[in-house]
């Protein structure tokens, strides 16, 4: 690595806000919600049923990434609807995608 390449390196206080962030969605539930709400917005039912879990588990997970600044609610009536509110979520959960869809590694059945 040259020396100006070393220059352009990220400070470690940035990279561990980073890290911090990926901490947070490191986990498989967390990671389907954000699946989820990258195509729209759904409410803690909706996303629990999807997940497989109650929906007291669901806003635990909802509450810690809205706390990170990953989500945003917004209420109507007694519903809660939440949605994106990092766009980098969408190139985060790309890199998963690319890396991890066993679909796309298969070989085509002709």
């Amino acid at each position: 690595m040259t020396r100006a390449e070393i220059n352009k390196l990220l400070d470690l206080g940035t990279l561990e806000q980073a890290a911090h962030c990926l901490r947070t969605l490191a986990h498989p539930h967390r990671l389907r919600i954000v699946q989820m709400l990258l195509g729209g917005q759904y409410t803690v039912g909706e996303l629990a049923e999807a997940c497989g879990i109650p929906s007291h588990m669901a806003s635990e997970h909802l509450s810690l990434m809205k706390d990170r600044g990953l989500l945003t609610s917004r209420r109507e009536g007694r519903c809660a609807f939440y949605e994106i509110a990092e766009p980098g979520l969408e190139g985060i959960m790309l890199c998963i995608r690319t890396r991890f869809n066993q679909e796309s590694k298969r070989p085509s059945v002709s």
